[in-house]
């Protein structure tokens, strides 16, 4: 068992272990009702908690969702909300999210804005989820003109994150999450990298200890970073706070938008990675040996490490750079990026030239520039 703290304005523990989902009553307190969002694909997890919830002498509301991005959209909020108003959810209710992260981000975002703010509950099911979305306390849903544009910073009462809800997990799925664990190293820990350095086999293998501790130790650096800056308040300067999480994913979120989320989150922060560390690597002063290791331990789980260019179905860059100025990190017209100056040593690129930007996206791209 591993528990890490989040010590922020409504402080709460990721609790990880093996058959964390059971201790769900713990945590129903005094709720009538509890609303269980959750994709089809988890109606027999759903099917537990609520039996769980009707243990703990609350009424269960089984709520279905679109399975990924396709959950977090304003048409499903609103049915959401319905499903809420209908079932006669109070401000002493619950809401438990059960899912990945497209779903624990809709369920944190109702709870946020049902009746200005209900508690809830995070149950990952992703190693993406785990180690990065359903555990900060940030909350949203998509546009069309881009992800996460609207959103709430809602954390949960508690995250029961329980590793037997991996095992059946795709490879693919496994690989997208690692993306996060791998960012998780660059920016923080050295010991993440040599983990999956080592032994890239074991870092995919969902029921082995290997990939249990590279889950506790994200989560660690995750709860750290988000205890010392909830609300990505400190980035000032050559500090910087919670917007050090999103290494990798300024161009990264351009990729899913322009491809309509059909290449995972992970897949798509991977590629980020790479960009953002070619760009360090001009504006910074990043050592290509940093660089060239991102492709190689990103590379090692299956990860793409190029991405390809226009002429072979990939985004081409001036659309790629007019979606990454609507980045959350973009601060009216000033495109901020956060790279590397050595490993584990982050630093904000604020405003770089065209040019670096554009010659960081053709080694990308594998062009020569």
């Amino acid at each position: 068992m591993s528990t890490a703290h989040f010590a922020t304005d409504h402080p709460y523990d990721a609790i990880i272990e093996p058959g964390a989902l059971e201790r769900l009553p713990e945590f129903v307190g005094g709720a009538a009702k509890v609303a269980i969002l959750h994709p089809q694909v988890l109606s027999g997890k759903a099917q537990l908690a609520a039996d769980l919830v009707r243990g703990a002498g609350a009424e269960p509301v089984l709520i279905e969702v679109p399975d990924g991005e396709h959950a977090k959209t304003s048409q499903v909020l609103a049915e959401c909300w319905s499903r809420l108003a209908l079932a006669g959810l109070t401000r002493t209710d619950l809401v438990v999210g059960i899912g990945g992260g497209a779903t624990t981000d809709l369920a944190g975002f109702v709870a946020a804005t049902w009746l200005r703010g209900v508690r809830w509950i995070s149950v990952p099911t992703t190693v993406l989820a785990m180690v990065d979305a359903a555990i900060g306390g940030k909350t949203g849903a998509d546009l069309p003109e881009g992800k996460n544009l609207i959103g709430a910073f809602w954390e949960p009462i508690v995250v029961l994150e329980d590793p037997l809800l991996l095992v059946g997990l795709p490879e693919r799925e496994v690989r997208s999450g690692l993306a996060e664990v791998i960012k998780h190293g660059f920016i923080a820990d050295e010991r993440t990298l040599e983990l999956v350095e080592q032994n890239p086999a074991e870092a995919l293998d969902v029921s082995g200890e290997r990939v249990h501790e590279l889950i506790a130790r994200s989560v660690a650096v995750k709860a750290k970073v988000v205890s010392a800056d909830l609300r990505e308040a400190t980035s000032v300067g050559e500090h910087i706070g919670r917007e050090q999480l999103n290494y990798g994913h300024t161009l990264g979120h351009a990729i899913e938008a322009s491809e309509h989320f059909a290449r995972r989150h992970g897949e798509c922060v991977a590629l980020g990675m790479v960009f953002v560390a070619e760009l360090a690597h001009r504006a910074l002063g990043l050592d290509a040996s940093v660089v060239e290791r991102h492709r190689r331990v990103l590379g090692s789980v299956g990860l793409a490490t190029q991405y390809p260019d226009s002429q072979s179905g990939g985004t081409g860059w001036a659309t790629l750079r007019e979606l990454m100025s609507r980045d959350k990190k973009t601060r009216g017209n000033t495109l901020r990026f956060v790279g590397l100056r050595e490993q584990g040593h982050v630093a904000m690129i604020v405003d770089p030239p065209e040019q670096q930007m554009v010659d960081a996206f053709r080694a990308l791209v594998g062009q020569h520039s």
